[in-house]
């Protein structure tokens, strides 16, 4: 029982890996680095498929005996990097209409840094019911919400040409499913804060270097 039940957790670590390294990567990167959006995913994006090259080989071998030609290794190197690019795109651009509170939220989506955004569209094929209340904001919008403006905020425009935070809705969910949704982004590196404000939710933000600490 033991043995089936490490297998399958080990099995579950091997499937999820690459995800974490693309985008606890891209953390990584624009934290250590500040590397511009684009570098920081491309070098998680390398890292991503060096490791898919790895599990294919693997597989490879395993069913052939062989590790392959060079065309056979070409070819799965080009494999990998069609995998993290396809994945990276979608991520990056897509967001069903039933993820947004509103039209208008749906299209702020790619307001966001695209590392906020890679990591919502992730948690999205577990958790289909997640809904992104807010994005993007203007000093005059916490005033329209009855709030104090806040002269530095992560759903400003920052230097990086991105809105560096997100709300996501806490109400009508189980207190389990939000706990586990605050484990997952703070896992991918990412700031998390359960707050009112406008009403309870949670709080999504990436670091910024106009706004250090803040969240």
């Amino acid at each position: 029982m033991l043995g089936w039940i490490y297998n399958l957790l080990k099995l579950l670590l091997l499937l999820i890996l690459p995800f974490i390294l693309l985008i606890r990567g891209a953390v990584y990167f624009h934290s250590e680095y500040t590397l511009i959006p684009s570098a920081s995913l491309i070098a998680s994006g390398a890292i991503t498929t060096v490791l898919l090259f790895i599990y294919l080989t693997f597989m490879y071998g395993r069913m052939t005996g062989r590790i392959g030609s060079g065309n056979v290794l070409k070819r799965r190197s080009m494999i990998a990097l069609l995998l993290v690019l396809g994945y990276s795109i979608y991520g990056l651009f897509f967001l069903s209409n039933t993820n947004a509170k509103s039209a208008e939220v749906r299209s702020e989506f790619t307001n966001l840094h695209p590392i906020v955004r890679l990591s919502i569209s992730t948690i999205l094929f577990i958790d289909r019911d997640l809904i992104i209340t807010d994005a993007k904001r203007l000093p005059e919008d916490y005033k329209k919400m009855g709030l104090k403006t806040k002269k530095r905020s992560l759903h400003y425009k920052q230097s990086s040409g991105y809105v560096h935070a997100v709300d996501i809705r806490t109400n009508g969910r189980s207190e389990l499913r939000n706990t586990l949704l605050i484990w997952y982004f703070k896992c991918m590196g990412l700031n998390t804060l359960r707050h009112g404000g406008t009403g309870d939710h949670l709080h999504i933000s990436l670091d910024s270097r106009d706004s250090p600490g803040a969240i």
